[in-house]
């Protein structure tokens, strides 16, 4: 029995539809960068990096599935809450912040406070891009269409929220304000983890109050976001 694999075209388009939605929110994030654009080859490795993150979180995802299932039935709420906020944003978030933090923190270009927020955005949309290529691989055109609309922009929204406090971090550490530091270092992650998981559980729970409910967030997330952006972009100022 032959096995029919789809034609280069085919693989082509699917491609492209899944790695566009993230290429077009790189092109604007890095737009925004209005002072001092950061090195080319260093935002393709943090993309890479990315791509890292989102195999390292595969594993860790399974193993907390796993360990998740001896305790708690798929179809009971509680399991859809604490996968999505305990397994899935706390593994995804922060394998995207470890090594977001492992390649930028003292790097010497990291000198502006809109650098915080390329970084994240970078590393957030690597993982993304890598993640969107299975799923419209598995599901096709429609899901592409989706991903783009809802899942994609979500990834940059959570990266802006984290590079935003990543930044003041950094600005912290460069003053000698250890407190600050610290502060902003969780807040950088934990804000991201708690927004993931309220979008993750929201879209899982499949009732009509937590699909109200994700509809508000996205639209107000988006709404938030963009300006965060803008905002920071016009008034960007060294670290």
């Amino acid at each position: 029995m032959l096995i029919q694999l789809p034609s280069l075209a085919v693989v082509i388009v699917y491609l492209l539809a899944a790695l566009l939605p993230a290429l077009f929110l790189m092109r604007y994030i890095y737009r925004k960068d209005t002072i001092e654009k950061e090195p080319k080859g260093m935002l393709v490795g943090l993309v890479f990096l990315g791509v890292a993150a989102a195999v390292v979180a595969i594993i860790f995802e399974s193993l907390g599935t796993n360990l998740l299932s001896r305790y708690l039935e798929e179809d009971d709420p509680a399991y859809t809450i604490v996968m999505a906020f305990l397994i899935v944003a706390v593994v995804e978030e922060g394998a995207k912040y470890l090594f977001l933090l492992w390649r930028t923190w003292r790097d010497p270009n990291f000198n502006f406070r809109f650098d915080g927020i390329v970084y994240a955005v970078f590393v957030s949309l690597g993982f993304a891009a890598f993640e969107n290529i299975s799923y419209v691989m598995g599901y096709g055109l429609t899901t592409a269409v989706a991903r783009a609309l809802l899942a994609i922009p979500a990834h940059m929204g959570f990266a802006v929220f984290m590079g935003y406090f990543y930044a003041r971090a950094k600005r912290c550490h460069d003053e000698g304000n250890v407190r600050g530091r610290r502060l902003n270092l969780w807040a950088s992650f934990l804000v991201a983890v708690f927004l993931h998981g309220f979008y993750d559980a929201c879209a899982l729970l499949g009732t009509l109050l937590s699909t109200l409910l994700f509809v508000a967030f996205v639209i107000a997330m988006y709404i938030i976001v963009i300006r965060m952006v803008k905002k920071e972009s016009r008034n960007d100022q060294p670290v």
